[in-house]
């Protein structure tokens, strides 16, 4: 069969270009964190900025991941960026939780509005990038030839865009059309009338399960590990909602940079454990009602950091999945006991539980029967075959290390971030890496990044990597690197942290427990956003301390 498809449109690649250009800086990626770095860096600092994006579009997550029901789920008014107050002002939003194409269109007007795109080159994936120890610069190489000299690199390639499809025996032989979510066709695919099966019951599996099943003939779920979902309650906003949120458009932004999470909400200092059953069932109802990632970050404080308070918040939705889900073999099937909540990634739906409900929907438990290979008729587990038309790879991301060593970089000396990265990613701050000066990750791996509303953590990296550069320049430096015992130390309190909350307890994409081979290590910081913060600035406010600098 053929390989899964992707999104491509009709254009010419990029030629050949012989010649070396000399820059100031390469940005890799056109999303949310690209189009911010080009924007600070360019018109902020006046540096000469060039970005490669490897689609034929900006958006980067929200080009590649336009599967059906794809929808952000962060609240739309606060997952955008705030560094313009008159970008803020002119952009409506059209609904509390915004699809796929609205957020695609709303990063298409920025890069519009501020003039982005005649410093973004698309269709270059980057392939190479190789640090030059004798000019303190790096040497970055496309898939079409292109090469840059560029003094500062910056990695804006996103925490979820290395796509992983499972190595399943006979997953070519399939006859029928496959799919990755995180690859869609731009012109949708058809299911009318169609048996089509769906593998993986994360984030991106949840939000398609319902929209799929709304047009299949049948549709088959196999799941290996159920998850535990809220509702998003989404709504459409009214011209009165717009005003408000405008009025208060400083404020919201302030809230979501001071909270944990960087949502324009405080969480409230209350263990699950010191009131009746009868008040914290009615906190929890009036939660689940509102919807979103209020339940988590609204509700009580210790379901992070004690099993027992959150086995009762874990109860407390596997008694609305049984309440929904008619069917009590079903529902106990999509009940999740493995792993305490929040500790996989949490989801927040629309309509998941009740799709169960529907005549042309089954669910295959993949974990008591695992799947076997796919054969050219369908997918065959331990004790069934099912024949289908399609298939759907539901199958999530190698997060946050994945978009990196995807690329051959090599740092000092010519060693490779793979090597350097072997047993686990080592980072300071989640900003720099030993060994590989003047290079920057936006959210990489040792920073909040995914536990944080993305934009907030985005704009943050951006402004520290931009201040940065800001005081290189002011001093004569032309060179930053991490200094390896500051890294480490760094690393030692990632770790320590985490393991004082439940987010390192769980078999899941933060310790890169979803790729086979993949060394098991905590990838985001868990101590919240305003400690990480304090840090950031300690850093600075100490010269810099832990990084060194050269003249």
């Amino acid at each position: 069969m053929p390989e899964i498809r992707e999104t491509r449109m009709r254009r010419e690649p990029n030629r050949q270009h012989a010649e070396t250009r000399e820059i100031d800086a390469v940005v890799i990626g056109a999303g949310f964190s690209g189009l911010c770095a080009l924007h600070r860096l360019r018109d902020g600092l006046g540096l000469n900025v060039q970005v490669f994006e490897a689609a034929d579009g900006v958006g980067g997550t929200w080009y590649w991941n336009r599967y059906p029901g794809a929808r952000c789920d962060s609240e739309s008014f606060y997952y955008c960026y705030s560094f313009s107050d008159d970008l803020a002002q002119e952009w409506e939003w059209s609904s509390r939780y915004p699809e796929q194409p609205e957020i695609e269109r709303y990063l298409n007007h920025v890069a519009d509005r501020f003039d982005l795109r005649r410093d973004i080159r698309l269709q270059a994936r980057v392939t190479r990038a190789a640090f030059d120890d004798a000019s303190n610069c790096w040497d970055v190489h496309t898939e079409h030839g292109e090469q840059v000299r560029a003094r500062f690199l910056v990695c804006a390639v996103g925490c979820l865009s290395d796509a992983n499809l499972p190595d399943i025996p006979g997953r070519n032989s399939f006859a029928g059309e496959s799919y990755h979510t995180a690859r869609w066709p731009r012109d949708g695919v058809g299911f009318k009338g169609k048996r089509v099966g769906l593998i993986g019951t994360g984030s991106s599996g949840i939000q398609a399960t319902p929209v799929i099943a709304a047009e299949a003939g049948h549709l088959t779920v196999f799941q290996r590990t159920p998850n535990f979902t809220v509702p998003a309650r989404n709504a459409p906003f009214n011209p009165d909602d717009q005003a408000a949120i405008k009025r208060d458009y400083a404020a919201i932004f302030d809230r979501t940079r001071a909270s944990i999470g960087g949502f324009p909400y405080f969480g409230i200092d209350r263990s699950t454990l010191d009131i009746s059953p009868e008040e914290r069932t009615k906190i929890l109802d009036e939660l689940w009602e509102e919807g979103g990632f209020k339940f988590i970050w609204g509700g009580f404080s210790d379901i992070f950091t004690d099993p027992d308070a959150n086995e009762i918040v874990s109860e407390y939705i596997r008694e609305r999945i049984r309440e929904i889900v008619a069917d009590p073999e079903t529902a106990e099937l999509l009940c999740p006991y493995d792993h305490p909540y929040t500790s996989k990634r949490p989801p927040i739906d629309t309509d998941y539980y009740v799709t169960f409900n529907r005549d042309n929907v089954s669910l295959v438990d993949v974990k008591s029967a695992p799947i076997r290979e796919i054969t050219p008729t369908g997918l065959r587990t331990a004790d069934a075959h099912y024949d289908l038309d399609v298939l759907v790879y539901a199958t999530g991301f190698d997060a946050m290390t994945g978009s990196l060593l995807r690329m051959d970089i090599r740092g000092s000396d010519g060693v490779r971030l793979a090597d350097a990265w072997a047993h686990g990613p080592r980072t300071l701050l989640g900003l720099q890496v030993a060994g590989f000066p003047n290079l920057f990750t936006v959210t990489g791996p040792g920073s909040p990044s995914v536990l944080v509303n993305m934009p907030t953590a985005i704009e943050h990296h951006v402004e520290w990597i931009a201040d940065c550069i800001a005081h290189m320049n002011r001093n004569g430096q032309m060179r930053i690197e991490a200094a390896e015992d500051a890294q480490d130390a760094w690393a030692e309190h990632v770790a320590e942290v985490a393991e004082h909350t439940l987010w390192s307890k769980g078999n899941s994409w933060y310790v890169g427990a979803n790729i086979p081979g993949k060394p098991r290590i905590i990838l985001p910081y868990t101590g919240g956003q305003p400690q990480y913060r304090e840090r950031c600035q300690a850093v600075v406010d100490a010269g810099y301390e832990g990084f060194e600098f050269s003249a």
